[in-house]
């Protein structure tokens, strides 16, 4: 039986572990628990061992561990993808060690939790929110299997609460796009980076659903006359690296490519006549429309950097470089100094592109304004419409520099607003569903594995294949007819000379034939 022992001026509860060993009552801090009686000592001690007996002894040390030691320890231990382990990295150190890291483990609690996860539904997606709490409950899942805590306080408990969001399946739509929307999209992408290769990627990636790393990652040696190869991706790192991988769940896919497609690829590669890539030796289709700047992680010295040294405005700078008599001595000396020391070399421009493109810069300078017709909001202000110059074609010039929204004569609308490039996947799922293709191609496309029995004995077959080249065939030259409509050339050669073209085929079609000779109609 437990017991009441005297210590000072109170009792600490003192219950039996095991023969010769006994234990003493604890708070969930592990703190030892101060008595005013011997007798409600004794009671807590009695409480205390029937557990012991039910459940067996648990050392109360166990759980005292903080939420911070314990996650840094779990984390090292854990083995998988590198992308894998940088989102972890990622959401652990963002998320959940400003909250739970200095606490002990036993000490967090289902309420907690609820609670925190309440606070960041108020500043972040509800999808990004539930990855957040799934990190949680993997940690916590990992700690009660050590036998650190008795329970995981990130569990969801179902059934209770309201009913919105309890079907894991009903979350917002995805925006996605038309065999229009894409072409369009392609067009002014390739207006935004003032070059054809991005018009040819937005309709790679719109008619073959390929994830944003496999794009990235297309070699030149798998691109073949019928079929494009998904063999890898290409994958970009917090540091800036970029990882060679296997593409998502192994997905390894031969794609079947439409001869628009096929022409359109292969006349990009002879166009840019591709060479391989300085990080890996590789030669790829797609390389960035930026620039290689060699300075430091974040690129070669500018103006704005010169300033942040001198601890002066960029005006300051450009009045040194230009007007250094409006500048008072020791500011001049200030930013000359500055200028030696970062070896900044005014007007000097790198000329190597870089070798691939960088997802958050491709996202917010290329495609976002090219969806949405504008450039993306910031906390400060809303995104300013994209200035474009009207041109007798379609969709018009950037304009660019100084003064840039003044001299601009129209801005375009948007095609589809929250499309991201991933919609793009989406929409070409969409665009095989309505052509009616079978389910077990569209998965085989997609890199989707269907395990139920039904899905065992389905099989491709060549008619499939196809019927689909011939379907992305259809949507592709009706898309071209109705961007004909709209306008009979554009700013962009490559579909400049396709509009041309169709408009030639279709005229053909539609016309009586005309002898060479002389001009007369024949019938």
């Amino acid at each position: 039986m437990g017991f009441g022992e005297k210590r000072g001026d109170y009792f600490r509860a003192r219950y039996k572990i095991a023969p010769g060993k006994y234990g003493t009552v604890r708070d969930e801090q592990g703190r030892v628990i101060k008595f005013r009686s011997k007798r409600d000592a004794k009671k807590a001690a009695d409480a205390e061992e029937v557990k012991v007996q039910e459940k067996g002894w648990k050392d109360p040390a166990l759980g005292l561990e903080t939420f911070g030691e314990y996650v840094n320890r779990w984390f090292e231990d854990i083995d998988l993808a590198a992308t894998t382990m940088q989102n972890y990295r990622r959401d652990i150190e963002g998320h959940l060690l400003p909250e739970f890291g200095e606490r002990p483990l036993k000490s967090i609690s289902a309420r907690e939790v609820n609670v925190w996860e309440k606070r960041l539904k108020e500043a972040y997606a509800a999808e990004s929110v539930k990855t957040y709490r799934a990190r949680l409950h993997l940690v916590f899942a990992d700690a009660v299997e050590e036998g650190l805590i008795d329970f995981n306080p990130a569990t969801r408990r179902r059934g209770r609460g309201k009913r919105a969001g309890r079907v894991a399946n009903r979350g917002p739509e995805k925006v996605t796009t038309t065999p229009l929307g894409v072409l369009l999209l392609a067009e002014r992408m390739a207006v935004l980076s003032g070059r054809d290769d991005e018009f040819v990627a937005g309709v790679e990636q719109g008619y073959t659903g390929k994830r944003w790393g496999e794009m990235v990652g297309l070699e030149l040696a798998f691109v073949r006359d019928e079929t494009i190869r998904v063999e890898q991706q290409l994958v970009e790192l917090d540091s800036g690296e970029f990882l060679l991988c296997p593409p998502k769940d192994d997905s390894y896919r031969t794609l079947d490519s439409p001869k628009f497609l096929t022409a359109l690829v292969r006349d990009h590669i002879v166009r840019t006549s591709p060479t391989p890539c300085p990080c890996h030796g590789k030669t790829f289709v797609y390389r960035s429309f930026g620039t290689i700047r060699r300075w430091g992680r974040g690129g070669g010295p500018t103006l704005k950097d010169v300033a942040k040294l001198a601890g002066v405005s960029t005006g300051t700078v450009s009045n040194v470089l230009n007007h250094p008599e409006v500048v008072t001595a020791e500011t001049h000396l200030r930013v000359i100094e500055a200028i030696a020391e970062l070896g900044y070399i005014r007007g000097k421009t790198p000329e190597e592109t870089a070798a691939h493109w960088r997802r958050s810069a491709f996202g917010s300078r290329i495609f976002y304004p090219a969806a949405h017709g504008k450039y993306r909001d910031t906390e400060e202000r809303p995104g300013d419409p994209v200035p474009i110059q009207a041109d007798p074609w379609m969709p018009g010039t950037l304009v660019q520099g100084r003064g840039s929204a003044a001299r601009a004569t129209c801005c375009w609308l948007p095609i589809a607003v929250g499309l991201v490039d991933h919609g793009l996947r989406h929409s070409h799922r969409m665009h095989m569903e309505e052509m009616g293709t079978p389910k077990v191609l569209m998965d085989e496309r997609m890199g989707h594995i269907d395990g139920s029995v039904s899905a065992r004995y389905s099989h491709v077959s060549d008619e499939m294949r196809m019927r689909l080249v011939e379907g992305l065939t259809r949507n592709w030259e009706a898309s071209l007819d109705a961007r004909l409509a709209l306008s009979p050339r554009s700013s962009v050669a490559v579909l400049d000379a396709l509009l041309v073209a169709r408009a030639a085929q279709l005229f053909s079609q539609s016309s009586p034939k005309r002898s060479v000779e002389d001009g007369r109609t024949s019938i």
